[in-house]
């Protein structure tokens, strides 16, 4: 039996949202099915948004069993649905009492949770958490608290609904924040437009005076791709990895490189990050404050301020910190899980893989400096993968007011009262034990005490030195590394600024060059500022995550799964041992004691585990593809690929 298994998505379980798209195979031709169909495939091909990829074969059912089994996935996966008839409410009514809910995870739904974090930054000098929007009598996309400069008025807050008004994200240890802002409309007639230019100066000239730093503003509308780009990117990437038989796949690897470049979803992580980079100088070296403006501020915005303070704040590197970001920055700040999921199949418009484009970013991060984070990439590929399982509220709301407004009422009559909502952060709901100990990484680098500081990064050095790539250490000073994008930043979208602003433009070309090699020309401090390497080769595919379901595709006793089962081996040996020393001395404690997981003969994995077993894996072709395909149908071939073994080696 899997080690690692979902108590709540079986293996060949799929719920309803994880439903991409569906096909029917007619006389060997695939044909997408959607809405009513007039005639029913002999074969049923299901993509699913975790890459899976499921084959029916219908030939042999009945016609009537066919037509209600293929209708009946059709209408509930494909077709537009009303928010309280999904899953998510039918189990909120049943759900158990005693789960553990935050996990340390601070939900930040309270006004203590926001003062809290102003603290633990040093941000309550400047800044203050404002209780304006109780009831959302300012705006129902806003959450119910949050923080602006001391300076601001509630006057202000409540002038345009929130907009134009700076809200605290974050503030870096030289006392520079990070902030975000709604724009105002683009379009609109000439008194309103004056009325609000003359409102954003104000606001401008407030926040500009000490103890203020200077203030940059970016608008990421103009500096980064738009939510379409980066929507058909991603259709295209996917389509890379759902894979229906090795025939696929072999014909399509001949030509991989090209592919994976054509649907510039590499290219979208590189910008990303390196606008990441652009901030975290702004921060760090300039000592300014940076404004991230947005049209709603819950999407680019959402993804800038996380990955920024991933890279400088190593609290958000733990397990429970990165969870209290999510909650801070997108869960109660407001994006629109329920339509960039497209979780009710209403608007395909409004669809945008943004959070999985946050945890792209996260994991080149994650790749490059692994014992700086506390979680695994398993960890963030399960993250993933609860946006489409419909018990956790979470990934369910397209805000803080739209949850508290669903929460109440009747329980599809089951009973009277609010839903208990449960929250995705309660890993055991979906994990035991032994799963759980595959989301912690076991080489994380915790805080080094005070006086052994020095050997520590003597330690670092060496680590880091052996991960680097076979190139010169410090990159050539060409300025087309960076491909130097033009930077319009606000005055497109709010007209003329403040004379004292910093525009990119004003900035010599080389700072961000110079910043980035001199860091990385340095030793790596694992608890310090991170900044990810952006070079062409450094972006790279999350393969666990995209690869994890083909055969065609595994290491065999290879992958990062290969390192992780030996450690977690040496582990579990000095767990054990230890427990014989304190049996000796009679000191051995009362009860069970938690090891991890048992993870022998680790040659016999590959880099599917732990999602997958041990797949024979298939012959690459030797002939060309064409004359293959004219082979598929031998049944020695076929039987190539339908042969599994097990973990132990056994013929399944």
């Amino acid at each position: 039996e899997p080690q690692f298994k979902n108590k709540i998505v079986g293996e060949n379980d799929i719920t309803l949202q994880c439903v991409d798209q569906i096909y029917g195979v007619y006389d060997e031709k695939k044909k997408l099915l959607t809405g009513q169909l007039r005639k029913y495939p002999e074969k049923l091909i299901i993509y699913c948004k975790d890459l899976r990829v499921f084959n029916f074969c219908l030939r042999y059912t009945k016609e009537e069993e066919v037509k209600r089994i293929v209708s009946g996935i059709v209408h509930h996966s494909q077709t537009p649905k009303l928010l309280k008839r999904l899953f998510l409410f039918s189990y909120a009514s049943a759900a158990p009492n005693n789960t553990d809910g935050r996990n340390q995870t601070v939900m930040f739904e309270t006004l203590e949770d926001w003062r809290d974090e102003l603290e633990r930054t040093k941000g309550n000098v400047k800044y203050k958490a404002v209780t304006t929007n109780e009831g959302y009598r300012v705006s129902e996309k806003l959450p119910l608290y949050f923080v602006v400069p001391i300076c601001i008025s509630e006057e202000s807050i409540l002038k345009y609904e929130g907009r134009g008004i700076p809200i605290w994200c974050w503030s870096c240890h030289n006392g520079a924040a990070l902030l975000k802002m709604s724009a105002f409309p683009k379009e609109q007639d000439d008194s309103t437009s004056q009325m609000q230019k003359a409102f954003l100066d104000g606001i401008s000239k407030t926040i500009s005076k000490p103890p203020y730093e200077l203030l940059k503003m970016d608008d990421l509308s103009s500096s980064l791709p738009s939510l379409q780009d980066i929507q058909t990117a991603y259709t295209r990437f996917k389509q890379l990895f759902l894979i229906d038989n090795s025939t696929d796949f072999w014909a399509t690897d001949v030509k991989w490189f090209s592919l994976l470049e054509s649907t510039n979803w590499l290219e979208i992580i590189r910008r990303v990050l390196k606008k990441a980079i652009e901030v975290a100088e702004c921060l760090e070296i300039q000592h300014t404050n940076v404004l991230l403006i947005e049209e709603s501020a819950t999407d680019l915005c959402c993804v800038i301020s996380s990955l920024v303070q991933v890279m400088m704040d190593s609290y958000s590197r733990t397990k429970s910190g990165f969870q209290s970001l999510i909650q801070k920055e997108w869960v109660i700040g407001g994006h629109g899980f329920l339509d960039r999921c497209n979780h009710l199949h209403k608007s395909e418009k409004e669809e945008a893989p943004v959070f999985l484009l946050l945890l792209n970013c996260v994991w080149q991060l994650v790749q490059q400096y692994p014992p700086a984070f506390e979680f695994t990439e398993t960890y963030l590929t399960v993250l993933s993968d609860s946006l489409y399982v419909p018990i956790f509220s979470t990934f369910f709301f397209n805000s803080q007011h739209q949850r508290d407004t669903n929460k109440s009422g009747e329980s599809l009559k089951t009973q009277s009262g609010p839903f208990r909502f449960l929250t995705v952060w309660d890993w055991s709901v979906q994990f035991d034990p032994k799963a759980l100990a595959f989301l912690n990484n076991p080489l994380y680098a915790e805080k080094p005490k005070p006086e052994r500081s020095q050997r520590k990064t003597a330690r670092f050095k060496h680590q880091r030195q052996l991960s680097l790539p076979l190139t010169p250490a410090k990159p050539s000073t060409k300025r087309g590394f960076f491909r130097e994008e033009t930077d319009h930043l606000i005055k497109n979208i709010l007209g003329k600024r403040i004379g004292k602003f910093i525009n990119s433009s004003d900035e010599p070309h080389n700072s961000l060059r110079e910043f980035y090699d001199s860091w990385h020309s340095k030793p790596v401090d694992y608890h310090g500022l991170l900044l990810p390497r952006i070079d062409g080769p450094e972006i790279k595919v999350w393969a666990q995550r995209y690869l994890r379901w083909i055969p065609e595709a595994q290491l065999h006793g290879g992958g990062t799964i290969a390192t992780a089962a030996k450690i977690l081996d040496l582990m579990e040996e000095v767990q054990s041992l230890q427990v014989k020393m304190d049996e000796e001395h009679s000191q051995a404690v009362s009860g069970d004691v938690h090891s991890v997981p048992m993870l022998r003969n680790s040659a016999r994995l590959s880099s599917l585990f732990p999602f997958a077993l041990l797949q024979r894996q298939s012959v690459k072709p030797a002939l060309p593809t064409s004359t293959w395909k004219d082979l598929e149908d031998e049944d020695d071939l076929v039987k190539r690929d339908d042969e599994f073994v097990d973990l132990s080696g056994d013929m399944l």
